[in-house]
């Protein structure tokens, strides 16, 4: 026999919540993975000699940011 939850579960309305829930995790995951994609790129555009500026501008974070992950990587 189905439940109150059961039949709320059929509706379009749950669908619809749970579509756009799903696709707002994934938008999410794929934010993230750029970001650390980015992240991860520093220590190799620095060592190509880019500087912090240049680093920050061209993956489009903050000096701040690039100033992290490099004192990160030498400490």
């Amino acid at each position: 026999m189905l439940g109150i939850d059961d039949e709320f579960k059929k509706t379009r309305m749950y669908q619809s919540i749970k579509q756009d829930g799903l696709e707002e995790g994934r938008q999410e995951g794929r934010q993230e993975g750029r970001q650390e994609a980015k992240l991860e790129a520093i220590p190799r555009l620095l060592a190509l000699g880019l500087s912090v500026e240049q680093v920050a501008v061209a993956l489009d974070l903050t000096v701040a940011q690039v100033q992290q992950v490099a004192h990160n990587q030498s400490g």
